[in-house]
């Protein structure tokens, strides 16, 4: 049997992540939620999504993540993994650092 997948949505920062996890629990600390084992795509060709990009170079090196349970929106456990987001809050539009242009200011 396969080990279930969570899809686990979140506010941080005025902005909405969703996040794929293998192993959601309630957390020692009173008041937050662990969300360990965290499952990104692993892109060997091109194409990268830049979003999936952040959120690795983000959560990459974490063990466990403690959310506070007053940011959790939603935890779902899926049958696969979706596309990891970042969304803005206020307007739900995703929210993606562009690529650096050469000699164009941000």
């Amino acid at each position: 049997m396969p080990k279930p997948l969570y899809k686990v949505t979140f506010l941080n920062a005025g902005k909405v992540y969703e996040l794929y996890a293998r192993s959601v629990a309630s957390g020692s600390l009173w008041g937050f939620t662990e969300v360990h084992d965290l499952v990104f795509d692993v892109n060997a060709g091109l194409v990268v999504d830049p979003t999936e990009e952040r959120l690795r170079d983000e959560f990459g090196d974490t063990r466990v993540l403690h959310l506070p349970m007053q940011s959790i929106v939603r935890i779902e456990e899926v049958e696969r993994k979706g596309t990891s987001t970042i969304r803005d809050a206020g307007s739900g539009e995703k929210v993606v650092t562009p690529f650096p242009v050469p000699g164009k200011p941000r």
